[in-house]
C-alpha cells in the first residue's frame, strides 16, 4: 500500500531538498570515513593529540549520518547508501591513497569540515523556500559542528 505524504512540502520541493541532503550525507560519510582513516595512520610528534582529537571527530561524524538520512526517508526519498552514490554526490575528495604527514592531514581535514559546511549552507534556501524547518535545525547543527571543528584543527596550523 502506497501513500501520498501530505507534510505541508510540496513534492517538489521535498524532492529539492532531499537532492541537497543527500549531497550532505555524501560529504558527512567522506569526511567521517577520512577522518578515520587519519585517526588509524597518523605518526609523529602530535600523535597522541591527533589521534585522540579525530577520534572525537570520527565519532561525531559517524553519528551525524543517521539523521540526515533519516530526514531524507522523512521528506520520501530513498537515502543514497552506497561508495558508488557517495563518490557521485559528495564534494569532499576521498582520503589519499597513502597517508600524509600529520600536519598534512589537518589540512585536509580543516578543508573538508569547510567543503561539508559550503555544502549544509546551500541546501538552506532549499529548506527555506519549503518551510522545513526540520530540515533547517538539522543544518544549523552540522554547520555549528563543521565550522568548530574546522576552527580547531585550524588553530594547530598557526606558529
Amino acid at each position: 500500500m502506497n501513500i501520498g505524504i501530505n507534510i505541508g512540502i510540496s513534492e517538489k520541493d521535498r524532492a529539492a531538498i532531499a537532492g541537497g541532503l543527500a549531497n550532505l550525507l555524501a560529504d558527512t560519510y567522506t569526511l567521517y570515513l577520512t577522518t578515520h582513516n587519519f585517526h588509524w595512520n597518523v605518526t609523529g610528534p602530535m600523535f597522541n593529540t591527533l589521534h585522540q582529537m579525530f577520534m572525537v571527530q570520527y565519532t561525531e561524524l559517524w553519528n551525524a549520518v543517521d539523521p540526515i538520512a533519516e530526514r531524507i526517508r522523512s521528506l520520501g526519498h530513498s537515502a543514497p547508501g552506497s561508495y558508488a552514490a557517495f563518490g557521485s554526490l559528495a564534494s569532499v575528495p576521498d582520503a589519499p591513497v597513502m597517508p600524509p604527514k600529520a600536519m598534512e592531514m589537518v589540512k585536509i581535514l580543516v578543508e573538508g569540515h569547510e567543503a561539508v559546511a559550503r555544502t549544509a549552507r546551500n541546501v538552506f534556501p532549499l529548506a527555506e523556500k519549503g518551510a522545513d524547518q526540520p530540515t533547517a535545525d538539522l543544518l544549523t547543527q552540522r554547520l555549528t559542528v563543521h565550522e568548530q571543528m574546522a576552527w580547531m584543527l585550524r588553530s594547530l596550523l598557526e606558529e
